[in-house]
């Protein structure tokens, strides 16, 4: 039998920076990364978004952030640091693992999510994202 879904976010978590909240906040503070919120655009509209993300669709992320795509959009560069998220951790781990496959080199995922960030009374936002 294969690996399942949640074999492979713990694989992936073992292979990327896995940030806390409070780590997270922090290196918006001090260096502001590109923050990118990999949720689709209901659960956006829904939820709300961390105050500064660019919106990027997890099926769009290889393509925006990939140089060579003829996608890429210029808010990702493989050597600016780079923190993602989604809802709750799962697809951001998978996601950053995907984004050092594609040679980025300052990449993490915000482990929990939009919903530990909210749990922990940080800032969101309901105004139209980055990119949106």
């Amino acid at each position: 039998m294969g690996s399942s879904v949640t074999d492979m976010i713990a694989h992936a978590r073992t292979q990327v920076r896995n940030l806390t909240v409070a780590e997270a906040a922090q290196a918006l503070e001090d260096g502001r990364p590109t923050l990118v919120d990999l949720r689709e655009p209901g659960e956006v509209e829904r939820e709300g978004h961390i105050p500064g993300a660019v919106l990027a669709p997890r099926g769009m992320l290889e393509f925006w952030a990939d140089p060579s795509s003829a996608y890429h959009r210029a808010e990702f560069d493989p050597a600016s640091p780079t923190v993602l998220y989604c809802a709750s951790g799962g697809r951001s781990a998978l996601a950053a693992l995907a984004l050092q496959e594609l040679g980025y080199t300052d990449v993490a995922h915000l482990d929990g999510g939009l919903a530990a960030w909210k749990q922990q009374g940080r800032p969101v936002t309901f105004q139209q994202p980055d990119g949106a």
